[in-house]
């Protein structure tokens, strides 16, 4: 509920601090005391649209604050997490507009969009005048207002459950078929690309493995020719040549033909040399003729391994992948071509599943249907029963319940709600704000606010001039209608009527005073006398006699 209102710079209002209470709280003055201007005031904070008008004369700014402490688990505070804006205990809805007509909004003290503050404001308080039909007059809230009064939650939680079954099942169909239709169309690109790749049979891995084989037979293909080149030096190039070993054999036995002297003579060493350059010749040429047998290379292993490796690498360019992942293309594209196999089996399957998911819901939305048209007969009836008093007794209320056609079925049924009224007998019955006057249809509302409290969700109500234009008994049943209305949520009311103002739990006078050469805007909570005087004053006008007073006082008791 609203628990404060603070107003600074508003008009005629200089500086303004309300408390408010639960029940009904009324709001009493003359004309043109300024509970307009309240309303104006708590309209700013709630979302209205700004106007640089509403800013005091002299003033550079206006700002209006209201604080509510809704009850727990309300639509606004899980609409405040949302926007990840804490609430705790209280929010507070702040405005602030500036001498240019330019305005900033505030929740909880975090800037927020006007748009999130007028959402904010709907949830969390109702304003009905008799101008500015809102709520109840709006034919998008019918059905929820409707289901609120006399539908079992747990049929609605099961049309809503099967409209979503129904929605996915419809969803996975339309996607299968488009997945179909797309392969149906490429039928022939696949075939040939899954036989291209299929034949090519890539493996998980094998571009790295082909990749450390071909440097590694490149590898040994240049140790062979290394091999090959020391074991050509040791070779004679052509006949006329002599290898290396023939060369120190020959020296050998030239120095052998030398005469033998004592000690071998001068080449003796010459000699030992030579025959130990031939012994290590002739170990090296075994030593490398061993290792060219050895490391012979395979020359058609490696051309193998380079034109698999250039394949796989020319197919991952071809289909813009990566060589790693043309085993998974393969896998999908074979996935594709046996969809178009089975597809028509999944198809049908899928038509079966939506078939029966559509079937579920319509049955959920004919029992949903038939309990909005017995709970319809109900509010009628119940509505029927406030209306005499009201004034309202040549008035005809009817609540319709209309099949809708299947583009507007949703998770809340298949049905619009909407409240009609004929005011005058023979009418056709028609929408609330076209067929009823202001005073009608503001009783009308009020009549309709007190049957559907108990599934209201906002907590706060505001009331402009309900009771305009009625007297008597009239306002005297408006009056009672709002006190009972007030003891499921917070009722605040401006009102001319003392037989209404009577029934207020709580009062406050709205006076216009003159301050420092200036008109300003008051208000006074009364209490006892003053609040007898005040409803007395609505008696009797400007001259307040006895006579008014203990009227005031009758009126006081009886409510």
């Amino acid at each position: 509920m609203l628990t404060a209102l603070s107003i600074r710079d508003v008009v005629l209002i200089e500086r303004l601090d309300l408390g408010f209470g639960p029940g009904l709280t009324v709001l009493t003055g003359e004309t043109g005391a300024g509970k307009s201007i309240l309303l104006d005031s708590l309209g700013l904070a709630l979302g209205a649209r700004s106007d640089q008008g509403l800013v005091r004369a002299g003033c550079e700014q206006a700002s209006v604050a209201a604080v509510f402490a809704p009850p727990a688990d309300h639509p606004a505070t899980a609409l405040l997490a949302e926007h990840g804006i804490a609430a705790e205990e209280e929010i507070v809805l702040r405005r602030v507009v500036t001498r240019d007509g330019r305005s900033r909004a505030f929740a909880n003290d975090a800037p927020v969009g006007v748009a999130l503050l007028r959402r904010l404001g709907a949830l969390l308080v109702e304003v009905q005048g008799q101008h500015d039909q809102m709520g109840l007059a709006d034919p998008a809230g019918h059905a929820a207002l409707l289901d609120a009064f006399g539908v079992a939650v747990a049929l609605r939680e099961s049309v809503a459950t099967r409209h979503r079954v129904w929605r996915e099942a419809a969803a996975a169909l339309a996607d299968a078929e488009a997945a179909i239709a797309v392969a149906q169309r490429d039928q022939d690109w696949l075939r040939h690309v899954t036989e291209e790749l299929s034949a090519l049979a890539p493996e998980p891995g094998e571009e790295d493995r082909l990749a450390s084989e071909r440097q590694a037979l490149q590898q040994a293909e240049r140790r062979a020719e290394a091999i090959a080149a020391a074991l050509g030096e040791l070779t004679p190039r052509d006949r006329r040549s002599a290898s290396p070993g023939a060369a120190l054999r020959a020296a050998s036995r030239a120095l052998q033909r030398l005469p033998a002297t004592d000690g071998g003579g001068p080449a003796g060493p010459a000699l030992a040399a030579l025959e130990q350059a031939e012994a290590a010749l002739a170990e090296a040429e075994t030593l490398l003729a061993r290792l060219a047998r050895e490391h012979e290379p395979d020359p058609r292993l490696l051309e193998r391994t380079e034109e698999r490796l250039f394949a796989l690498r020319a197919a991952a360019r071809k289909h813009n992948v990566a060589v790693v992942e043309l085993p998974e293309l393969l896998a999908t594209l074979r996935a594709r071509l046996a969809a178009l196999e089975t597809g028509e089996a999944e198809i049908a399957g899928l038509h079966r599943a939506a078939a029966a998911a559509r079937a579920a819901y319509v049955e959920a939305c004919g029992a949903l249907t038939q309990a909005r048209q017995d709970a319809a007969r109900r509010l009628d009836r119940a509505v029927a029963r406030e209306l005499p008093p009201l004034k309202l007794d040549r008035a005809r209320f009817v609540t319709e319940v209309e099949r809708l056609e299947e583009p507007g079925w949703g998770p809340q049924g298949a049905d619009a709600v909407r409240f009609l009224i004929a005011t005058n007998p023979g009418q056709e019955p028609g929408p609330l704000g076209r067929v009823a006057s202001g005073g009608e249809l503001s009783r009308l509302l009020l009549a309709l606010k007190v049957v559907l409290a108990g599934g209201a969700s906002t907590p706060t109500m505001v009331f402009d001039e309900v009771d305009a234009g009625i007297g008597g008994a009239t306002a005297a049943a408006v009056g009672e209608r709002l006190a009972r209305l007030a003891a499921r949520v917070q009722v605040l009311l401006v009102t001319h009527s003392p037989q209404v103002a009577a029934r207020g739990a709580a009062h406050l006078r709205v006076a216009k005073l003159a301050a420092r050469e200036r008109a300003e805007t008051r208000v006074e909570a009364l209490d006892g006398a003053a609040r007898r005087e005040e409803i007395a004053r609505m008696l009797a006008g400007e001259r307040v006699t006895e006579a008014a007073r203990a009227a005031a006082a009758d009126l006081l008791g009886a409510a």
